[in-house]
């Protein structure tokens, strides 16, 4: 974690938080300074810009966008960047980020009301104001505030895979994947608050998703009528039953394609699913990806 003066302190909590939850990472902070002011408190850094030199991730955190980013820190980045280093920036961490020419030609974002500023600053960005997070690969960035949390659950899920990332999702009190202008890898059926009305029923539902299930079969179990269930589970989900069994299915399958060697069409099955075209083309209009891009994706890093 880099910190400077301005930081933002929900971006810089948010990566040092998410990480620790799992175990799996050692969080250290640093900075060019060691005493850096953080509006209504001043924070302690521990390390300086040498510590960029040994870690295997770095993450940049939101700060004001007026900030003169010191030249050594810019330079520490390039040659992290040169030995493999990933770097990822939360915020307004992206004008840092930006500020060391790594994001040249790449696509990136940052929080929407930053968005104009760094597209003119840095014209040779692609900016998309419109997604939580873009994975470049070596390079990330994230949208504002919760976004940042969207972003450190994607690179814990890539690094250690989604039981890891689930248990950290937990720890956050947040679902591991959020609708947004981002098609992305994690997916998690919208969940009605604990203790809703609908509780009971999405519990039968993902346990149930293997079978050919109408609206009909779920007003059933409901005891509702069909036209009384859909304005509930609008109400209490943000979505249609179908469409929250379409999700369940896919999560299911993710899992699936992450842990076993199953063909596609035996985890088409297994889920729920006709057959397994139908099941390639919901994947890829859910997960914007498919089954077997996904599992190259995310098998090579846990087996």
């Amino acid at each position: 974690m880099v910190a400077m003066d301005s930081v933002v302190p929900f971006d810089f909590a948010t990566p040092v938080d998410a990480f620790n939850w799992t175990g799996r990472y050692r969080v250290r902070v640093c900075g060019p300074k060691r005493t850096v002011d953080a509006g209504c408190f001043e924070l302690r850094v521990p390390h300086g810009l040498e510590l960029l030199s040994e870690v295997d991730t770095i993450v940049l955190p939101g700060h004001d966008p007026a900030l003169v980013v010191p030249p050594r820190l810019i330079e520490a980045l390039r040659q992290a960047a040169a030995r493999g280093t990933r770097i990822a920036s939360i915020c307004t961490g992206a004008f840092v980020f930006a500020a060391t020419g790594l994001l040249d030609g790449l696509r990136a974002t940052t929080h929407w009301l930053g968005a104009g500023e760094l597209a003119a600053r840095f014209p040779a960005v692609e900016v998309d104001p419109d997604v939580l997070y873009v994975d470049n690969g070596q390079f990330l960035t994230s949208a504002g505030a919760a976004a940042g949390l969207d972003l450190c659950l994607h690179m814990i899920r890539r690094d250690h895979g989604s039981a890891v990332a689930a248990d950290a999702a937990r720890f956050a009190v947040m679902p591991l994947e959020r609708e947004g202008g981002q098609a992305q890898f994690i997916v998690t059926p919208p969940v009605a608050p604990q203790g809703a009305e609908l509780e009971p029923l999405l519990l039968w539902m993902e346990a149930n998703t293997a079978c050919d299930l109408t609206l009909g079969d779920l007003a059933r179990q409901a005891g509702m009528s069909t036209r009384t269930l859909n304005r509930r589970f609008r109400e209490q989900t943000g979505t249609t039953p179908l469409q929250w069994l379409h999700r369940a299915r896919v999560r299911q399958a993710q899992h699936l394609l992450e842990t076993t060697r199953d063909s596609v069409e035996l985890i088409a099955s297994r889920v729920g699913f006709g057959s397994a075209t139908a099941f390639r083309d919901r994947f890829k209009r859910i997960a914007g990806t498919s089954p077997n891009a996904y599992r190259a994706a995310f098998q090579g890093g846990q087996n």
